[in-house]
This record gives structure tokens, C-alpha cells and sequence, in this order.
């Protein structure tokens, strides 16, 4: 299971963080690449958000791959670190996706509904995986406890 885990995550924790470093380095490439939704499909106002947003998500997001690493490795300190990336992801997942509600119901344009549809996906995948590493962390610590010293 730990290993499995650490490959899914390690992947896909790349994957987001690559293209969010995209995204925030050069946003007409993310657009092009579809990581960002189309201009024709937002406000201006969505996309500042998006952009700004992903230059956030540079700085925490590679918590995942590392607590994945670490995961892999079998380092003492997997679970603590998976913890807290979990944490991240889940919390990013989430705001994520009230923002978008939140702007939709306030009539900002935030993307064609295939964009909407794939963006929700994408959270949803996003926040599994988080509930399923910090399970899986707080079980691996649980099971370190029950263990007899020594």
C-alpha cells in the first residue's frame, strides 16, 4: 500500500505542481497547454485570481511530492510530513472549489462548462487523495504507537 501510494502521489503531486509553475511563470503557455481556462470563458478578474493563486500554489503544493518521497524511501518521518502535505491538498481542493462557486453565484465569467467540469474533477481527485494519505499517515502512526518499545 505505501508504495503504491507513494508512486500515485509522487505523480500526481508533480503533475499539479508543474503546472501551477507553469501557470505562474508564463500563463498565456499554461492557457495554451490547457492547465488555465481561455480568456473567451473568463473575466479578467478570474484570471488575476488564477494567476496569483498559482503562484501560491508553487510555494505549498510541493509537499506532496516530498511527503511522497519520503513515503517511497520509508523515512521515519513520512507520516508527519504526509500529514501536512494531506493538509494542504485537501485544504487547496476545497477553497478551490468555493472560490469558483463563490464567483459563479456573483456572475464573474470563470471558465466554459468543460473547463468547470474538468476543474471539479480535478478537486475532487485532488481532495481523495488527500483524505486517503492523511488516513493512511494517521494509521501508520497509530500502528508505530501500539508497537512495544525496544
Amino acid at each position: 500500500m505505501r508504495v503504491t501510494l507513494g508512486v500515485i502521489c509522487v505523480l500526481f503531486g508533480l503533475l499539479g505542481w508543474a503546472g501551477q509553475l507553469i501557470s505562474a511563470i508564463h500563463f498565456p503557455l499554461a492557457q495554451r497547454l490547457g492547465l488555465q481556462e481561455q480568456n473567451e470563458g473568463t473575466d479578467g478578474l478570474f484570471r488575476t485570481c488564477e494567476r496569483n493563486t498559482a503562484m501560491w500554489d508553487v510555494f505549498v503544493l510541493w509537499t506532496l511530492p516530498v511527503a511522497s518521497i519520503l513515503m517511497l524511501m520509508d523515512q521515519h518521518w513520512w507520516p508527519a510530513v504526509s500529514l501536512i502535505a494531506g493538509a494542504i491538498h485537501l485544504d487547496t481542493a476545497g477553497r478551490e472549489a468555493m472560490k469558483l462557486l463563490s464567483l459563479r453565484s456573483a456572475g464573474v465569467r470563470t471558465g466554459l462548462a468543460k473547463e468547470l467540469r474538468i476543474s471539479a474533477g480535478l478537486f475532487l481527485v485532488m481532495a481523495i487523495i488527500a483524505l486517503v494519505v492523511m488516513s493512511y499517515a494517521l494509521w501508520a502512526l497509530g500502528t508505530r504507537m501500539a508497537m512495544p518499545a525496544g
